[in-house]
């Protein structure tokens, strides 16, 4: 459950991001799409730690859910930017 509450948080905070930056034009929301990969993937980073550190969960069960919490929004995040460059 916790995995999903964060995955929507990604796509949500990648909608922040391509809305931030379409108001700045159309340029800068594919940069701002670019610019969410890295940041979302300290954020997994983060709550990884935090499943292990404080949930009690090993790195071997966390490590999936690390994929699937970075891959989803970023995935998502790589089809924002091919439909931006179409634009």
């Amino acid at each position: 459950m916790r995995a999903l509450t964060v995955i929507s948080g990604g796509i949500i905070f990648l909608s922040v991001f391509v809305l931030f930056g379409w108001l700045w034009g159309t340029s800068m929301a594919g940069m701002a799409a670019k610019a969410f990969i890295p940041i979302w993937l300290l954020m997994a980073g983060i709550n990884m730690w935090v499943g292990i550190r404080f949930a009690g969960y090993s790195a071997r069960d966390e490590f999936p859910i690390f994929l699937a919490v970075f891959f989803v929004p970023t995935i998502v995040a790589g089809i924002a930017i091919w439909r931006i460059s179409m634009l």
